[in-house]
This record gives structure tokens, C-alpha cells and sequence, in this order.
């Protein structure tokens, strides 16, 4: 019905309209891995703060759309034992990349889609290395 490319593009611009909607109505960058340490580790008052509802929407949306529009997901579930990755594996990745967010001070949500929107030079400059990084990643590991 709709090509890859147009189911792309729209799931992009989704991206970009949310991401500039947190920041023009919360003046917050949607950077994912802040916004799960602000939820984790919540300083003020009230049980939940914003970031638990961006999650929660972030989550609910795509369990919500995921029977309706099937068709269109590119993405099969996958059991990691199948694929040969052991769960020490997967923690120690997990563990990695929480480093490289640390490290980085964010992650590709803030730096690759809010950072380059907004022209921020060190934001541009941390989205080339996580690429060349995982490039480099993906090659060794294939």
C-alpha cells in the first residue's frame, strides 16, 4: 500500500514533531536516556514527573499501534537465545552503552535528532563517532 521509504519519512517527521513539541512546550531535549534517568532518579515532588508520562507514551503508543498497522512494521520478534547471544552478553552491551550516554552526555535521540535539528556542533560531532562506532561494530561482529 505505502512504500518503505513513505512509512519512513512519516515515522520521522512523528519523531521530529514530538521532539520539537517537548522542546517548544516543556523546553526539554528529547534525548531518551536523560529522560529514563530523570524517571529513574526523580528530585521533586509528586510520584511521577514529566519524564514517566513521556515514557509511558512512548510505550503504550507502540504497543497501541503495533496490531493495527502490522503490516507496515519491518521488525519480526526475536529471541536473543536464538540468535546466540547469552544474557551476560546483553547486560555487558547494556552496561556499554550506558557508559558511551554517560560519557557522551546523551544519546542518539538528544544529540542525532534534537542536537543536529538544532545545529549544535558538539551534538554533530557525538552522532558521526556513535555512528562510526557502531559501523565499526557491526563489521567486526559480522
Amino acid at each position: 500500500m505505502f512504500s518503505s521509504l513513505a512509512i519512513a519519512l512519516c515515522g520521522g517527521l512523528l519523531i521530529g514533531l514530538a521532539a520539537s513539541l517537548l522542546l517548544v512546550v516543556n523546553g526539554r531535549i528529547a534525548g531518551i536516556s536523560g529522560i529514563i534517568s530523570g524517571a529513574l532518579w526523580r528530585r521533586g515532588s509528586g510520584l511521577f514527573g514529566w519524564q514517566f508520562y513521556f515514557l509511558a507514551g512512548l510505550l503504550l503508543s507502540g504497543l497501541l499501534l503495533a496490531e493495527p498497522f502490522k503490516a507496515w512494521l519491518a521488525i519480526e520478534p526475536v529471541v536473543l537465545s536464538e540468535l546466540g547471544i547469552a544474557a551476560p552478553t546483553l547486560l555487558l552491551s547494556a552496561l556499554l552503552v550506558g557508559l558511551g550516554c554517560s560519557l557522551g552526555n546523551g544519546c542518539t535521540s538528544g544529540h542525532g535528532i534534537c542536537g543536529i535539528g538544532r545545529l549544535s556542533p558538539r551534538s554533530i560531532a557525538a552522532t558521526l563517532v556513535f555512528m562510526l562506532v557502531g559501523v565499526i561494530a557491526a563489521v567486526l561482529l559480522n
